[in-house]
């Protein structure tokens, strides 16, 4: 029988919570509650005896559960208290708290389960996840593979996508060159050209294995993905780290030795402060706020995310961003279509940076690439005032951009998103802090196994 520790309240009489513990011990061994608040219905000066179980009060809400959790080791997590002295958020920061700790968060009409480690590698692992769709995991993700390949570290990036392949695909980035023909050619067998993997691959020159998953879950369990087929094979590579590159706000079902947390700064406060904001930020160890420029955020907004992740993890390093367009091939003296996921509003950055340091004209852009017919509408109003198309390798960028430059007989050249501090630490110092922490704690893990 599970061990269950139950959340109940004080807005409850007593003997009710006393009966419904009782009823909870038909199917679970109820080792403890943890008393989260309120006083209408019970009488704190008579102690906590009535329950006739072990009661854990250290004061708020979020504390009792975490000291409960350690006292009685549950696991499952039973939450019978109600509103108002839970509320939605409370049980959000609540769960949270119960599933960093792998221990399942149960109500009368929700189940939260720990995410599952599908697989634990004997290579160490790095993983990079975010809190939601766009918020720059994968051009973080391949720049951190591109410095620690110039730091002299052998790294393996993992990726999975909602367009990944039906079977994990090794790409040999370190010793091929993926052009633009070859991306065609690979999406007219019927592939998402445009995949993580293959942007990691392009962008960092490093080695990566493909991956796809389907579905998401609120604390980023995967419903179906062949991400423990991937790393699997990327285990067999010998390499001395392995990125595990999540997707969206799915986080990759392997054990991971260390976690990088990417935020978007647009998302607003509450994707770290409320639900399950609280659990990404507990398993990081190093979070990049992204996206950190005016209009997206101003400086007052930034100091506020800064504040609600200390809030949540004061010994947390926290690094600010934003991105630079940054072509693979030369465009100066070109007028160029510039086609970018980027959020409109910081388009103006991101031309003047294009004009400024790569000599290009910018004759056009669409902010669009991941809205294909949006996107053909934009190239579709400027045929004939531009000589170069210039991409990012994401969504729509082969089967729609490339594939119309080439019937154009207009080249296409793919863009790399590099992060940019704007807070003055020493990015590169951190990422290297990370990856070093990752394979410690790795290879301390294959010592002990």
């Amino acid at each position: 029988m599970n061990r269950a520790v139950a959340i109940i309240d004080g807005e409850h009489y007593p003997p009710v919570v006393r009966f419904a513990l009782g009823e909870l011990s038909r199917d679970y061994d109820v080792v403890g509650a943890a008393f989260v608040g309120g006083t209408e219905k019970v009488d704190l000066a008579q102690g906590m005896a009535t329950y006739g179980v072990p009661v854990v009060c250290a004061g708020d809400a979020i504390a009792t559960l975490a000291e409960a959790i350690v006292s009685f080791v549950p696991d499952v997590v039973v939450d019978i208290s109600d509103e108002p002295v839970v509320s939605s958020v409370d049980r959000f920061q609540l769960a949270s708290i119960a599933l960093e700790a792998g221990v399942e968060y149960r109500g009368a009409d929700f189940v939260f389960t720990p995410l599952r480690a599908g697989i634990t590698t004997a290579t160490p692992t790095l993983g990079l996840i975010g809190t939601g769709k766009r918020v720059g995991k994968t051009a973080v993700s391949a720049d951190i593979a591109r410095r620690l390949k110039a730091a002299g570290r052998d790294v393996v990036v993992l990726a999975m996508g909602r367009g990944g392949p039906d079977e994990p695909e090794l790409i040999r980035g370190d010793e091929v060159t993926l052009t633009t023909p070859d991306l065609l050619a690979l999406a007219r067998q019927g592939k998402h050209a445009s995949s993580d993997n293959y942007e990691d691959a392009v962008m960092s020159r490093v080695t990566t294995v493909g991956c796809r998953r389907c579905g998401g879950g609120m604390a980023g369990e995967t419903f179906f993905s062949n991400v423990v087929d991937g790393a699997k094979l990327a285990d067999t590579l010998g390499k001395e780290l392995l990125i595990a590159e999540g997707s969206g706000a799915a986080i990759p079902p392997v054990a991971q030795d260390a976690a990088v947390l990417v935020i978007g700064a647009g998302q607003g406060v509450e994707y770290v402060r409320d639900y399950f904001g609280p659990y990404r930020l507990h398993r990081a160890d190093l979070a990049v706020i992204a996206h950190a420029e005016e209009p997206v955020i101003d400086a007052a907004g930034l100091d506020e995310l800064r504040a609600a992740i200390a809030r949540q993890r004061p010994d947390l390093p926290v690094v600010a961003t934003t991105f630079r367009p940054a072509p693979i091939e030369p465009i100066a003296g070109k007028r160029v279509f510039f086609a970018t996921t980027a959020p409109a509003a910081v388009v103006p950055n991101l031309v003047a940076h294009l004009e400024a340091d790569f000599g290009a004209t910018v004759v056009a852009v669409s902010p669009h690439l991941s809205n294909r017919a949006k996107l053909r509408e934009d190239m579709a109003a400027h045929a004939g005032e531009f000589d170069t198309l210039l991409t990012e390798l994401k969504a729509a960028a082969i089967d729609v951009v490339a594939a119309a430059g080439e019937e154009a007989g207009v080249p296409t050249v793919l863009c790399d998103n590099v992060p940019v501090p704007v807070d003055g630490q020493d990015y590169d110092a951190l990422l290297r802090q990370v990856a070093d922490l990752a394979i410690e704690r790795g290879r301390a893990r294959e010592v002990r196994a």
